[in-house]
């Protein structure tokens, strides 16, 4: 994938990559493999409840490790067909800065070939044989409104809402709550208020959990009924 203007990395200890726009590091300096197990895999109830077809949308594509750790678990689920999976991102990485960030997760780095080759090529919508991955550039409060699809499990994973609020807004959270199957699920690594208020006035049930590493809880929700 190339864009008009390169988005601008910084690189912490030469293996983190941190947003020079938003000043906010793309995944956990810990672990940010193992924080998208806990956080959006385990978060939704993943893979326990993988079934052919399942579909994941995202906010916030980035590095696309939560696709590729989902993927990770979709093959060790043995689930049937290919992962459908969704993402909205306002500011594409190009296919080296995205092999250079996965360089610290061997195990995704190691199924990331064909996405990146295709990636590379200038596709946004990607097919192989074990992944149909559709990634919308664009601002998500206007590209989310125009996707006919229903998710059964969020990754809500914009950069922190206070740098990066307009990834969490009322009105973006309504159009998730939308394009959310009945009794789907999202997950997200913030506790902030705001958030789960918005999440709960979209209809979700909200629950407060345990968070990854320092962060001391994440958000959990599901769509038990749909209007």
């Amino acid at each position: 994938m190339t864009t008009d203007q390169r988005t601008e990395l910084e690189w912490r200890d030469g293996i983190t990559p941190v947003s020079v726009q938003f000043n906010d590091p793309y995944f956990s300096i810990e672990n940010g493999l193992a924080e998208t197990r806990h956080v959006f895999m385990a978060g939704n109830g993943m893979p326990d409840r993988f079934v052919p077809g399942f579909q994941i949308a995202e906010l916030g594509f980035g590095t696309g490790l939560n696709m590729l750790t989902a993927l990770l678990d979709w093959h060790t689920s043995g689930t049937f067909g290919p992962l459908r999976f969704t993402s909205f991102e306002a500011y594409p990485l190009e296919a080296d800065q995205i092999e250079t960030a996965l360089a610290a997760f061997p195990e995704a780095q190691a199924i990331a070939g064909p996405f990146l080759d295709q990636w590379r090529s200038g596709k946004t919508y990607i097919e192989t044989d074990d992944l149909i991955a559709d990634i919308r550039i664009g601002d998500a409060r206007e590209m989310l409104p125009l996707w006919h699809g229903l998710a059964d499990a969020w990754f809500l994973d914009g950069f922190s809402p206070v740098k990066n609020p307009e990834l969490w807004e009322e009105s973006l959270i309504q159009q998730v709550a939308k394009h959310t199957a009945p009794n789907g699920t999202c997950a997200t690594y913030t506790a902030a208020g705001f958030v789960r208020r918005a999440l709960s006035e979209a209809g979700f049930t909200v629950t407060r959990q345990t968070g990854f590493g320092r962060k001391r809880h994440m958000t959990t929700a599901v769509m038990e009924t749909k209007a």
